[in-house]
């Protein structure tokens, strides 16, 4: 490893004398170089940039003067030359650093302005493989760690932000200071690798080998600085992948306070269960208390969804989570309105629904201007100590075909629809979990229990109390489906749900012991379906 060099301290301010500047994205390019201008920086750019800041009427050298080499191979080379990385990298200070670029003719530059070719926007819009190839940065990646390396001297701006703070700087005082610098430094270092992430991301995907790659990056941009976490000792922020999946990321919040931690997260968690359900086949509405449904329905209209989804648990409702699948109304709006509920997310309003809100502003109101796609490709993460984990997103979705009746007893036309209903809504509870459904409607769920017979008595709890509190005779358990996520590993479970009234039950089966479990089934008189998926959640 070489030695480091003894460099000189780096002066605190540090004037800005050229400017070299070559971006993808011109979106304020002209205010920029006419404030650049006006504080007598000398202009110097590439390509089309170039002709932009020219066209302005502003004087400006094309870097191509300073190389004496022309731009080529389709401007794949124009920046890759000692003349540029030599003023970006020289140490001013340092004698043989002075020496050689005077020996050399190289001039300092003291700031870059470089942003990437839009290669994330070129694989969002689904490009083909040599677009996306082409779209692939060289000599802006180099030039901005050039600069950033050499941040005592160098100031590096990846972004508008980045240079209204510099022009701020020079306006103010006509020079950068050090810690402006360092910190404009770190932002184009992590702008790089987030680059650089998404295109080994995307080539990870073009090799069709079916394996992990052997390194795996995550980038986000930081969208939120959050109060706190999950508790209030807990530090928290919101990061967003590039070109995110529609949802919470996207979303546009029209009214309320910042979302907390626990506010997304549960906000996520509903959307993505509301989202299950196609929009032309009915109205969904989900209602979420810490990542958990607590009441999910589907009906002919929104009013009724929301109705029987908040009858299910409205105990529970309280300060919880509302989605839908369909344009939010005036009607189930001022509904809504009359319950405390922490968020209601939709893909849209109806304005009249918007001036209900209004009359609740701590209410928050967000609009995502369409619905995830439960069956897109993805991969989800979770932490642990000194790594983390990553697997594909889970797209089961089970029809009637994938059913295999187990039981001596056929299942009615009816109750086939209330297994696929309740296995849908099983999918998005955390486990064990079990999910009593009819008529499009839950009747009782069990969340997060060490035993899936714990589950079960929870889930039937629920649904009495339920139908207790809606004034209604029976049990909303009563001539249900029952689903469980997971197999049954004893009878139990399957025996508890049956005596809270369930006459159907789906699950995955595959125990050691599904003989038995079948066996109670029909014992009982109950039929039974097999979807050989298990849909576990932790």
């Amino acid at each position: 490893m070489p030695s480091a060099p003894d460099f000189p301290a780096a002066a605190d301010r540090a004037p800005v004398r050229r400017a070299l500047i070559s971006v993808s994205d011109k979106t304020g390019l002209i205010d920029t170089a006419k404030a650049l201008a006006a504080l007598g920086v000398e202009l110097v750019s590439t390509g089309g940039t170039r002709a932009a800041i020219a066209a302005a009427g502003l004087a400006v050298k094309d870097v191509s003067d300073l190389t004496g080499f022309p731009e080529m191979m389709d401007g794949r080379v124009k920046t890759l030359h000692p003349i540029v990385h030599g003023g970006l990298l020289g140490v001013r200070d340092a004698p043989d650093h002075a020496a050689a670029m005077a020996a050399h003719g190289i001039g300092g530059i003291d700031l870059l302005y470089v942003n990437l070719y839009p290669f994330e926007a070129t694989v969002a819009k689904g490009a083909g493989f040599d677009e996306c190839v082409e779209n692939i940065d060289i000599g802006g990646p180099a030039m901005i760690r050039s600069a950033a390396k050499n941040h005592p001297y160098v100031a590096v701006c990846t972004a508008p932000e980045d240079m209204a703070e510099v022009l701020a700087a020079l306006q103010a005082t006509g020079a950068t200071d050090l810690a402006l610098r360092r910190a404009l430094a770190a932002r184009a270092y992590a702008r790089t690798a987030a680059y650089d992430g998404a295109i080994s991301a995307w080539f990870s995907g073009q090799v069709d080998d079916g394996a992990w790659p052997a390194r795996k990056t995550l980038s986000g941009e930081l969208r939120q600085t959050m109060r706190y976490g999950e508790n209030p000792h807990q530090a928290a922020a919101f990061y967003t992948f590039p070109n995110p999946r529609r949802g919470v990321a996207t979303a546009r919040q029209l009214q309320g306070k910042e979302l907390s931690f626990n506010n997304i997260n549960d906000t996520d968690a509903a959307l993505e269960l509301a989202a299950e359900f196609d929009p032309a086949q009915g109205a969904a509405v989900a209602i979420i208390k810490h990542a958990n449904p607590c009441g999910v329905a589907v009906a002919g209209d929104l009013m009724t969804a929301y109705e029987k989804a908040l009858q299910c648990d409205p105990v529970s409702a309280y300060g919880g989570i509302v989605a839908m699948n369909r344009r939010l109304d005036a009607a189930t709006a001022k509904a809504m309105v009359k319950i405390f509920f922490e968020v209601v997310i939709a893909p849209e309003a109806d304005d009249d629904a918007i001036a209900v809100f209004k009359r609740r502003k701590d209410l928050r109101l967000l609009l995502t201007d369409g619905l995830p796609d439960p069956m897109a490709p993805g991969e989800v993460f979770r932490s642990v100590a000194g790594g983390f984990l990553v697997q594909s997103r889970d797209t089961a979705r089970i029809t009637a075909a994938d059913l295999k009746i187990v039981t001596k007893r056929q299942p009615t036309e009816a109750e086939v629809r209330d297994m696929l209903f309740a296995f849908t809504i099983a999918k998005h509870v955390k486990s064990n979990a079990i999910v009593f459904a009819k008529d499009g409607q839950t009747g009782g769920i069990g969340a997060g229990q060490m035993n899936r017979r714990d589950s079960a008595r929870i889930a039937a709890l629920r649904a009495g109390e339920a139908a207790e509190a809606a004034g209604l005779p029976e049990s909303l358990a009563k001539g249900s489906a029952c689903a469980s996520e997971a197999f049954f590993p004893f009878a139990d479970g399957l025996i508890q749900a049956v005596e809270a009234g369930a006459t159907a039950i789906i699950q995955p089966g595959g125990s050691i012991r599904d003989d038995e479990v079948i066996a109670a089934a029909d014992a009982a008189g109950v039929t039974m379906a097999f979807t050989g998926v298990r849909v576990f959640r932790h």
